[in-house]
């Protein structure tokens, strides 16, 4: 059964980079959630005032992956304890949150929480949980950016350690090297 889930964990590229290689993904876009303005621009979503995250949306077969899986890697890669902030990028758009498209979904999404987030983190959670509303695709360029662009200063330091660490904790949910 094929479905949608949008995350929103930092910085999309970071996310975008690990998901695109998990298992049972079919389909992922960069893009913009969550926000009051019909199809924002990145230098809009970055100067703070749409209201937009910055988020993936992941398109996967959960009979290959669970949500709850899913789920667990998106607890793991990213700090769902710090608000409107990831790393060295602050404001809004880098706020955690997942946007779920079902009553299941939410539900799952609830359940997580108690089972991976609060034993990963010691931190109040401070991720939303949220209806998905609109969203909006990033700019071409920002599709796949981290393998379009590997040599690129923020892929290496920020983007390839966060990859190491999902490949190792996630090796079973890992795709195979072609």
């Amino acid at each position: 059964m094929v479905e949608k889930i949008y995350l929103a964990g930092g910085c999309f590229w970071c996310t975008e980079a690990i998901f695109l290689r998990i298992i049972g993904i079919e389909k992922i876009n960069s893009g913009y959630i969550g926000g009051n303005i019909p199809n924002p621009t990145y230098n809009e979503v970055c100067a703070g005032n749409t209201g937009h995250a910055e988020a993936v949306e992941i398109t996967f077969n959960s009979s290959v992956i669970s949500l709850l899986q899913l789920l667990e890697i998106f607890w793991s890669i990213h700090d769902p304890t710090t608000l409107n902030k990831q790393g060295a990028d602050k404001g809004t758009q880098y706020r955690s949150a997942i946007f779920y498209t079902t009553e299941e979904q939410y539900k799952i999404a609830l359940n997580s929480l108690d089972q991976f987030a609060r034993i990963i983190w010691s931190d109040p959670i401070v991720t939303e949980i949220l209806p998905a509303s609109e969203f909006y695709p990033a700019e071409k360029y920002h599709q796949n950016y981290f393998d379009n662009n590997p040599d690129q200063y923020y892929c290496q330091i920020v983007i390839n350690p966060k990859l190491k660490k999902a490949r190792q904790q996630f090796t079973h949910l890992m795709k195979k090297l072609a």
